[in-house]
């Protein structure tokens, strides 16, 4: 008799195990998948966004690091002007990034003037 119960005890405690095994693996499946898996497909889609919405004259980045005006979208293609008369073709999924017209650094010409020196300066160089 003490052999039936010690049996069915034991029956008992390996269902208490095994859902303690799964607990845990089941809190892992849990954050690998809201900080890995949600966050890059959010990213994906919000790339995919931007490729569909690619239009002629807007300036992009690609992953080669090429900074670049698109002349002509096409299906999974862009002609994309890399310096004045040079274009390329690449596939749209080379596109990382579309640049602002903020993000380009503009040199004024009061900054260009500042730097170069007064014709007063050159003259008392001159003089020495």
């Amino acid at each position: 008799m003490n052999q039936q119960c010690g049996q069915t005890t034991g029956a008992g405690g390996a269902q208490g195990g095994l859902l303690g095994m799964l607990f845990p693996l089941v809190i892992f499946v849990l954050i690998f998948y809201f900080f890995i898996i949600r966050p890059q497909k959010k990213r994906q889609k919000q790339h995919d966004d931007l490729l569909a919405a690619l239009t002629r004259g807007d300036q992009v980045i690609t992953a080669g690091g090429f900074f670049g005006t698109v002349r002509e979208v096409k299906d999974d293609s862009i002609i994309l002007e890399i310096a004045d008369g040079v274009k390329v073709r690449i596939l749209k999924s080379s596109i990382i990034n579309k640049r602002s017209a903020a993000a380009e650094p503009a040199v004024s010409n009061e900054k260009a003037t500042s730097e170069a020196p007064s014709e007063e300066e050159t003259k008392e160089d001159e003089e020495k």
